[in-house]
C-alpha cells in the first residue's frame, strides 16, 4: 500500500514538473520575442543582420549565395516544408486521421495552433512593416513584409506539436526524442533556408521561432489540461 501511494505521488510530482517546465519554457518564448521586437524598434539589429547576411553571399553579388548552384534549388525545396500550403495539407491531413481515432482534442488543439501562427505572424508582419532583406534570390519574391518569419513560425508550431502527438502515443524514451529532434531538425532548416535565400533576415527567423514556440507550447498546455479534463 505505502509502496502505490510512492509511485502515485512521484507520477503527480512529475506532472507538475512537466506543467511548470512549460509554462516556464512559455514566459521564456515571450520574453525573448518582445526582446526581439524591441531591439528590432530601436535599430539594433540591423548591423547584426546585414553581417550575417553577407556571410552566405558571394563578395560583391549580394543577390548570389554562396555554394554551387544546385544548393539554391535545394534550399528552395526546403523552404517550403514551412510553407502555408504544404502545413495546412499535412495538418488537415493528421486532424482528420486524428478525429477518425477520435482524438478531437489533439485535432482541434493541432488546427488552431498552426492557423493561430499563421495569423498571429501576418498580423504582426503588418504591425512591425519590416521591409525584406535586399539580399533576395532572384526568382523568390515575397509578397509580404520580414518580421517575423512566417515560415519560421508555422513551421515550429506544426512540427512540434506533431511531435508532441506522436510522444503520446510512444513509451520508448529514445523514440520521443527522435520525434523532437526531426521538429527541431526541421524548424532549424526551413529558418536556416529563409536566410539562405535572402528573404528574411536572421533575426526574423529568431523571431518566427519564438512565436511558433509559443503556439506549440500553448498547444501543449491545452492539450495537458484537456486530458485532465476527460478524467
Amino acid at each position: 500500500m505505502n509502496d502505490l501511494r510512492h509511485v502515485i505521488a512521484s507520477l503527480r510530482s512529475h506532472v507538475e514538473i512537466t506543467l511548470l517546465t512549460l509554462w516556464i519554457a512559455l514566459a521564456a518564448a515571450a520574453w525573448s520575442f518582445l526582446a526581439l521586437a524591441s531591439e528590432l524598434q530601436e535599430g539594433e539589429l540591423t548591423s547584426y543582420d546585414r553581417w550575417l547576411m553577407q556571410a552566405l553571399r558571394e563578395p560583391g553579388l549580394p543577390h548570389v549565395p554562396v555554394g554551387p548552384p544546385w544548393l539554391i534549388d535545394t534550399m528552395r525545396d526546403f523552404t517550403s516544408l514551412g510553407s502555408v500550403a504544404v502545413l495546412l495539407l499535412l495538418t488537415t491531413i493528421v486532424a482528420v486521421a486524428l478525429l477518425i481515432y477520435r482524438q478531437r482534442a489533439q485535432a482541434a488543439v493541432l488546427a488552431a495552433a498552426v492557423v493561430m501562427a499563421n495569423v498571429s505572424n501576418s498580423l504582426l508582419q503588418l504591425f512591425y512593416g519590416r521591409a525584406r532583406p535586399d539580399f533576395i534570390v532572384q526568382g523568390v519574391l515575397p509578397p509580404s513584409h520580414s518580421f517575423p518569419s512566417g515560415h519560421s513560425a508555422m513551421a515550429t508550431a506544426a512540427y512540434f506539436l506533431l511531435a508532441m502527438i506522436l510522444a503520446s502515443y510512444e513509451t520508448r524514451r529514445t523514440a520521443r526524442v527522435f520525434a523532437f529532434g526531426v521538429a527541431a531538425f526541421l524548424a532549424i532548416l526551413i529558418g536556416f533556408s529563409r536566410v539562405y535565400l535572402g528573404v528574411h533576415w536572421p533575426s526574423d527567423v529568431l523571431a518566427g521561432w519564438t512565436l511558433g514556440g509559443i503556439w506549440a507550447l500553448l498547444g501543449a498546455l491545452a492539450l495537458r489540461f484537456a486530458r485532465r479534463s476527460a478524467r
